[in-house]
């Protein structure tokens, strides 16, 4: 099996689950539609409802969509699927990055739904606005898919569901989501040191100028090399059981 043709494999795998397809797509969608919908004309922190939500519920589905790709590295490792790939030609790296590739194909297809419902309600940016937005989105969702990986190698298919659902709710819910849950004091400090804190906030970069700011860079990044240093120790020693 080459590259290429493990790579169509993965993308038809992944745009066949129906299950998978809604979670990440049409719940925060409906979500979306239904809180921002009637409440389109207020601010909060600064810049309209409607955007500051839309960035919310894109940070949650694109965590989902990408973290996702552990539950089919889960089924696979429960059928044996990834062991026959181990002897084949197929390098590892190719396997780790068909799964991250769907993931991102996944997220961008969320992050269009989610941007084509906002402009209905009224969200309105620039070209550069919505360049700046997305290339902070898609930055910022790098540890998540190396999370993904990791959980795929360290769960079982039945408890992943669980895990993906609670890790992404938790994260959602921290970094704002759904709304403002910390707007000050030590938790707040706390709050900035998550990933999921910098999606959300994404949306007002944009509108400020200039990207993150410096300490957004510092926690993906750190982030970014915590996840794939565990990730890499959960795969070797996932590798020696087999």
């Amino acid at each position: 099996m080459n590259q290429l043709t493990y790579l169509r494999y993965e993308v038809i795998r992944t745009y066949r689950n129906r299950r998978f397809l809604m979670f990440s797509l049409a719940f925060p969608l409906i979500l979306f539609l239904a809180v921002a919908g009637p409440h389109k004309n207020q601010m909060i922190v600064g810049i309209p409802f409607p955007l500051y939500y839309m960035t919310g519920m894109v940070a949650w589905g694109t965590m989902v969509a990408v973290i996702s790709s552990g539950a089919r590295i889960a089924a696979e490792r429960q059928v044996g699927w990834t062991r026959q790939l181990r002897i084949t030609p197929l390098p590892t790296w190719s396997y780790f990055a068909a799964k991250i590739f769907c993931g991102y194909l996944m997220a961008i297809l969320s992050m269009l739904i989610l941007f084509v419902a906002g402009s209905l309600v009224g969200v309105h940016l620039t070209l550069s606005q919505w360049f700046v937005m997305v290339g902070l989105l898609l930055v910022g969702l790098i540890p998540f898919s190396v999370l993904g990986i990791m959980f795929g190698h360290l769960l079982t298919t039945d408890s992943l569901g669980p895990a993906i659902g609670g890790t992404t709710a938790l994260f959602a819910l921290l970094g704002g989501a759904y709304g403002p849950l910390v707007t000050g004091g030590a938790l707040l400090t706390v709050v900035k040191c998550l990933p999921s804190y910098w999606l959300v906030i994404a949306s007002k970069s944009a509108l400020i100028g200039g990207g993150w700011p410096p300490q957004a860079w510092i926690v993906i990044a750190v982030w970014t090399v915590v996840t794939s240093v565990l990730a890499v120790r959960v795969y070797q020693r996932d590798t020696r059981k087999i």
